[in-house]
């Protein structure tokens, strides 16, 4: 597995197709309307939220307890929502020096999509949705991430109501930086747990 994995989403693809049929064939919505809500839905998701998420509880102690205690909270501090059409519950999962965090959902492909951007291929897989619960030290490796044995790993199972997102650790060394640019170290397989940043 690695991160240029595809996925078979043909199913997902014609349930969807067909729901789109039925709305415009019952006259409730219009295709272009499905078009404007999705575009809208999907404009303001990025990654680049939850790096900007990131780099606040790096330089901000006080905004870290409050995101670790309370992530719905503390991202709309900063504008950010973690759901999109209904609202989940956002927990955020610190990496240490002892514990690394990796997230996944079994189920499907829940993640806080406004703070990640759109899931990746590889996330959806069921490749990745079996393994990674069963085999979470295989599969870091196929990201080529290796942490030593003393580092427990723990795998943070999504749902409809509770997404998860992956606080990585700060660099050692980025002292010096500022917000926006600790921001740009921040990759969405780090808020995921497949990187270590």
């Amino acid at each position: 597995m690695s991160g240029t994995d595809t996925h078979d989403d043909a199913v997902i693809s014609r349930q969807v197709r067909r729901l789109e049929s039925l709305l415009e064939e019952k006259g409730i919505v219009g295709g272009d309307t499905v078009d404007e809500v999705i575009d809208g839905f999907l404009a303001g998701a990025s990654p680049v939220n939850g790096a900007k998420v990131t780099a606040r509880a790096w330089t901000d102690p006080a905004y870290r307890e409050r995101l670790l205690a309370d992530g719905t909270a503390a991202v709309g501090e900063l504008g950010f929502s973690s759901g999109g059409v209904q609202k989940q519950r956002l927990r955020v999962v610190e990496n240490t020096a002892g514990t690394h965090n990796i997230i996944v959902c079994t189920l499907c492909s829940c993640y806080p999509l406004r703070l990640l951007g759109p899931s990746p291929g590889w996330y959806k897989s069921e490749a990745y949705r079996s393994r990674v619960v069963r085999d979470p030290r295989g599969v870091l490796a196929d990201f080529g991430v290796t942490l030593p044995e003393s580092v427990d790993i723990t795998v943070w199972d999504s749902s409809a109501e509770t997404r998860y997102m992956v606080l990585p650790r700060r660099p050692a060394g980025t002292d010096d930086l500022s917000e926006e640019e600790l921001a740009g170290l921040v990759t969405r397989n780090g808020l995921i747990g497949t990187a270590v940043l």
